[in-house]
């Protein structure tokens, strides 16, 4: 299987802190502000950013959950193989707050439609935001656009996204396969 580099280690590295700067132009000190990784992969993204706010640009209290989508999403019962559940991790209210969800690649907005139902069992967010390293656009079925996105990507056909990240992959970098 033959793969296709779109983002190097160091070009992850670039996107993520223009991404970390995008939410401070947006969020300030984000009291208001919470960061939910969409589990899965999200959650590799999300912490990523968590700490690069933190320890490069010294923003202190950031709020950082996990939720699972498993069975809110439309197809769960429809796939081939059972599916595993992640687990939601949220400790904090949602209600009234600014929520950025976070994940690694938008293809199709399923994902975020259910993250969408999801949330609302921990309250009512004022406000949510998408923030996506990868964003697949010509393979949405629903209208769905990021807020923050690192790079576009035109998959065509059956190539799919890869994205790798050096705490479960060995090593950061976007591929196409």
């Amino acid at each position: 299987m033959s793969q296709k580099v779109l983002l190097t280690s160091k070009e992850v590295n670039i996107i993520l802190n223009r991404l970390a700067c995008q939410l401070i132009e947006n969020h300030l000190d984000f009291s208001n502000t919470v960061l939910i990784g969409i589990q899965p992969r999200g959650t590799f993204l999300a912490e990523r950013l968590k700490a690069l706010l933190e320890n490069e640009y010294h923003i202190n209290n950031i709020q950082l959950g996990f939720l699972d989508i498993t069975f809110f999403r439309d197809d769960f019962r429809s796939r081939d193989k059972q599916i595993e559940a992640n687990k939601t991790k949220i400790d904090f209210l949602v209600e009234a707050k600014k929520v950025v969800f976070i994940d690694d690649v938008l293809y199709t907005g399923r994902s975020i439609n259910a993250a969408l139902t999801a949330i609302q069992s921990f309250g009512r967010p004022s406000e949510i935001e998408l923030l996506v390293l990868i964003d697949r656009r010509f393979s949405r079925h629903l209208p769905i656009q990021p807020d923050y996105r690192g790079r576009q990507v035109d998959a065509i056909n059956d190539e799919k996204v890869k994205v790798c990240w050096k705490e479960k992959d060995g090593e950061d970098g976007v591929f196409l396969v």
